[in-house]
């Protein structure tokens, strides 16, 4: 076999594979692994809030298809869960990292609703975008958004990881710590 056509071969094969692995990871069944998803929550010790609504003129998901667009959520604001102030001013990474990880579990309760309760739709996360307020010199604004995709890898797997970007800004609505948007691929 020519040498070209051997590696040819060779790549092609893998980018089947990695496609295949990629789409089967992103759409096995988590109740497969995990039991349902609630009781995969619950093992965790994780409650979910209830959905807020909207605190302007906007919806807080919108589905198109097979994907749920969650507008930009904020983290849970109370004594367990410091979710106010500026990253590297008002809050320590640690902190930050858990207002992230509430900010996460209200865009849960948000997809777990455009999922009509059922979170066992969800096939994967899509897109994670995530914004920190942090002072200008701040510069782990991932290593704070991690807090809400760890939290989506915990629950769903793999499939909880998606494509992600994470941006510090000077300010953010209610002084709250971060802000996520994101995009989740459910069952129809």
């Amino acid at each position: 076999m020519h040498r070209r056509k051997f590696f040819g071969l060779v790549g092609l094969s893998g980018l089947l594979a990695s496609t295949f692995s990629g789409s089967a990871a992103a759409g096995s069944d988590p109740a497969s692994t995990h039991g349902t998803i609630d009781n995969r929550l619950k093992d965790l010790g994780i409650t979910l809030p209830e959905a807020q609504g909207p605190k302007a003129a906007y919806v807080t998901y919108r589905k198109v298809g097979n994907l749920v667009y969650i507008a930009g959520q904020g983290p849970i604001d109370s004594p367990e869960h410091p979710g106010l102030g500026r990253v590297g001013k008002d809050l320590t990474v640690a902190q930050g990292y858990q207002a992230a990880r509430s900010t996460g579990l209200n865009v849960l309760a948000q997809l777990k609703k455009a999922c009509d309760g059922n979170l066992d739709r969800v096939v994967q996360c899509v897109q994670v975008h995530g914004i920190v307020q942090c002072t200008d010199d701040f510069q782990e604004s991932p290593q704070v958004i991690n807090g809400a995709t760890e939290l989506f890898r915990d629950i769903f797997g793999e499939a909880g990881l998606g494509a992600r970007a994470a941006v510090g800004t000077n300010a953010l609505p209610f002084n709250i710590a971060c802000e996520i948007m994101s995009i989740f691929e459910i069952r129809s």
